[in-house]
């Protein structure tokens, strides 16, 4: 398996920071201070430049430091014996993406060259958020896994939004010749069995893992993900997905003309947790539904070491904070040696001492960085 690290990275105008650098242990990296300092940006900054977006909603202009008109990060991943130069330009309503001094044109070309978990507050909200949030969830990681996918996903999202301003049309003019409709029904159903087949491997994936992490850091039994498709296969042979798909367009076309929207489609998928035959949504305490979240995370790592070869990059933004001791330890115990950690906090006294005298420590005030002296 590579060993993939983060050695180093620089922000300039991105958030708080007029000008960073900041170079990373390969191992644990701990960024600490008081909220509102700036340690979330930081966390922000390596995720955008691995996937060229934020994990925090918003219009992306927001990400460029007041009264400038541009921002960069630039990193350099050590990928076993590969070195890359990733760099990420953001101007408003404008992105550029680098590799190697080279400008990659297609987003999705570059999302493979550096694999990343990232794990905040608002993931603890998961089980009980919204389909749109865990659909989200699983497009991004499945991204980081299968090179096609995201290019599918694309090509599917504009052909569902073609089809849906066709449906409105439809229903404002009342087009009676649906052949352009056939048209984007194929042309969608293709897309939409490759999306169906990847999210299907990743849930079962994950669900190979999941249940003894969960056992081992609550003694509680069987815990699982189910897939919630919005179109349920008899079974996963792409020509017969791909009829089922058609006929549920073709049968449901005048509610959808009067609705003007798809009805059916991965763009309506979610998945859900259950310990045995109970929804932890309905039924899981608040600490069994974080836990089932710390246990999904640690499932990742294993699922991107098995599937790419290579170590993710773990990025652990002040969760510390929003878990017990027991919890804290817990996770901490069941993150691997071999996987590059980046840790926010607002208290040391949140980590054991034999993790800290390991890792590098950042402090960090009013967007300044200091490494502190051991």
């Amino acid at each position: 398996m590579v060993f993939m690290h983060l050695s180093r990275v620089e922000l300039k105008n991105f958030r708080n920071y007029s000008k960073a650098k900041i170079k990373f242990n390969s191992h644990i990296n701990i960024f600490i201070g008081d909220n509102a300092q700036g340690k979330t940006n930081i966390l922000e900054s390596i995720y955008i430049l691995a996937l060229t977006k934020s994990h925090r909603y918003g219009i992306e202009h927001s990400l460029i430091r007041r009264n400038y008109n541009s921002c960069f990060i630039k990193g350099t991943i050590k990928d076993g014996n590969k070195i890359k130069d990733l760099e990420v330009h953001l101007e408003p309503n404008k992105k550029r993406v680098i590799v190697n001094s080279k400008e990659i044109k297609k987003i999705s070309e570059y999302v493979s060259n550096m694999k990343i978990i990232m794990f905040c507050p608002d993931d603890l909200d998961i089980i009980k958020g919204s389909p749109q949030g865990r659909r989200n969830l699983m497009n991004i990681q499945i991204s980081q896994l299968f090179f096609p996918y995201i290019q599918y996903l694309n090509e599917y999202n504009k052909i569902l939004k073609s089809r849906n301003e066709f449906l409105r049309t439809i229903s404002s003019n009342g087009y009676t010749d649906l052949r352009y409709l056939d048209v984007l029904n194929q042309k969608l159903c293709e897309r939409a069995v490759k999306i169906y087949r990847y999210r299907n491997q990743y849930l079962e994936a994950i669900n190979q893992k999941i249940g003894d992490i969960y056992r081992k850091i609550t003694s509680i039994d069987g815990l699982r993900v189910e897939y919630e498709k919005n179109i349920d296969f008899s079974d996963y042979n792409s020509e017969m997905m791909e009829e089922q798909i058609m006929h549920r367009l073709s049968s449901s076309i005048k509610r959808e003309i009067i609705q003007g929207n798809t009805l059916y489609g991965p763009h309506r998928d979610d998945f859900s947790f259950y310990i045995e035959e109970n929804d932890m949504r309905m039924y899981g305490s608040q600490g069994q539904q974080r836990m089932a979240i710390v246990a999904f995370k640690l499932a990742e790592i294993e699922i991107f070491k098995e599937f790419t070869g290579t170590s993710p990059i773990l990025l652990l933004d002040d969760i510390f904070s929003e878990l017990d001791l027991t919890k804290r330890q817990k996770l901490i115990q069941y993150i691997p040696d071999d996987v590059q950690t980046i840790i926010t906090t607002t208290d040391l006294k949140n980590i054991k001492r034999n993790v800290i005298s390991n890792s590098k420590v950042f402090v960090v005030e009013k967007g300044t960085i200091k490494e502190r002296v051991k």
